[in-house]
């Protein structure tokens, strides 16, 4: 086995139980039996369990993978943070700040979207170790490209939840 497809499998592996892992939190916490809008979750969470990695493994289809993925973590974080100031905590103190929001899920899935992102970069750029990193930080496919859509889809969405409230 050589080190890229060795790097490869592991980076896929860690993909795979993110996406399980958040899978079956959300499974937990919100029951589709309780609200039928509860349904977005397991579909997102199936989208990262099962189609990113299979596109992600492809170097034919990575960008697909890539920027799929990476559509999913936005609009995870968005509604996340929604949810978490929705049901914000009361004494909201540091302490029930941290632990008391999907703070720790946020995290969690934005390191779905940088093992996503390992995988891209090292599949569309190559195994080179000095090869040196170029390119504009706000364009495609760099992180300032992906800053810019959270920031554009957050306000997008701040806009639809004032006006259709």
């Amino acid at each position: 086995m050589t080190a890229r497809i060795y790097v490869k499998t592991m980076l896929l592996s860690a993909l795979v139980s993110l996406a399980l892992g958040g899978l079956l939190l959300h499974l937990r916490i919100h029951p589709v039996s309780q609200n039928p809008s509860n349904l977005v979750a397991p579909v997102a969470g199936v989208l990262s369990l099962v189609v990113v990695p299979f596109l992600l493994s492809r170097k034919s289809l990575v960008e697909y993978g890539y920027v799929l993925n990476g559509m999913l973590v936005i609009v995870g974080t968005i509604t996340m943070i929604h949810f978490s100031l929705a049901h914000w905590p009361v004494p909201a103190t540091f302490e029930t700040v941290i632990l008391k929001t999907l703070l720790a899920d946020i995290a969690l899935l934005w390191g779905n979207f940088f093992v996503g992102k390992a995988l891209f970069d090292l599949e569309f750029f190559g195994y080179d170790p000095n090869r040196e990193k170029k390119g504009k930080t706000w364009r495609y496919p760099n992180l300032g490209w992906w800053m810019v859509h959270l920031v554009a889809i957050s306000a997008v969405y701040c806009v639809g939840h004032v006006l259709w409230r």
